[in-house]
């Protein structure tokens, strides 16, 4: 077996295979920048109790194989006493690309559970000249379903700090409402929470962990996504960049305001299904 080697700035340490050298990564290199905001979410936002039952939706993508790593590492803490599932829905992806998760889950030491949803070509069949919303519908009420069959409480997905920032913004922009992407919320059945326990890990931390540990995750593999060169979120994306070269601190200023909306100066607000002023 071929074994690793990582620098920690004074020392070369050897592992004996990715796994390793992920788990101790997160213990050591990325502890102030992943591990730290992940666990200080789950606090500040109080997203797992004793008891909890947590399904971890895992796309294959960075952020949820991260999201992976960071629960089991958070089971071997012992400071909760929760259980922990990882599932992921195949929506039609190609066998290519169900190789590659394969390999990473294998690599990474993850025990996921696969099943298939053939989401994409109803969506397609569906509504063929715009399946996104159905799509998206589609994708959420599968997952739904099968955290409710497996009895679990939770729901836990891989969206971090830059995806809240930017739904913001989007909605914003384009929707003209002020509304945020919660770390935890009641799913729309009420069966269950959605929480999001990387609210407070960078995007750009997540690609570095990732780049550092040699991981090659899934890119999305929509045809529709693929195609798409100027997508909402990519414009927020590029005007966040343009805006953090004046003011570095642009996302969390933006991340606070989510946190301090004075009520006596907004023109109207919506609370529940009634709107007020």
């Amino acid at each position: 077996m071929e074994s690793l080697i990582a620098n920690d700035g004074m020392n070369e340490i050897v592992f004996l295979n990715k796994k390793e050298k992920i788990e101790e990564s997160l213990r050591t290199t990325y502890r102030k920048k992943i591990w730290r905001n992940f666990v200080k979410a789950i606090k500040d936002f109080d997203l797992i109790k004793d008891g909890d039952k947590i399904a971890v939706g895992v796309s294959g993508g960075k952020d949820s194989l991260l999201l992976c790593k960071l629960f089991q590492e958070l089971k071997k803490d012992r400071s909760k006493n929760f259980e922990v599932k990882f599932i992921s829905m195949n929506p039609g992806f190609e066998a290519i690309d169900i190789d590659k998760f394969k390999e990473n889950l294998i690599e990474m030491g993850i025990d996921c559970e696969l099943f298939d949803a053939n989401v994409w070509q109803i969506a397609f069949e569906e509504a063929p000249n715009s399946p996104c919303f159905l799509c998206a519908k589609m994708r959420r009420g599968v997952l739904y379903k099968k955290v409710e069959e497996l009895g679990f409480n939770k729901l836990a997905l891989g969206h971090h700090f830059d995806d809240i920032v930017e739904t913001t913004m989007i909605n914003m922009f384009f929707a003209g409402t002020v509304k945020t992407m919660l770390p935890k919320v009641p799913s729309t059945s009420g069966k269950m929470d959605i929480i999001r326990p990387l609210a407070y890990v960078r995007e750009k931390d997540i690609i570095n962990f990732m780049k550092y540990n040699d991981i090659q995750a899934m890119s999305c593999g929509c045809p529709i996504e693929a195609g798409k060169v100027d997508s909402k979120r990519k414009e927020i994306k590029f005007l966040l960049q343009e805006l953090e070269m004046k003011n570095p601190n642009i996302k969390q200023s933006i991340f606070n305001a989510m946190k301090n909306i004075n009520l006596d100066y907004v023109l109207g607000y919506t609370s529940g299904n009634k709107a007020k002023e």
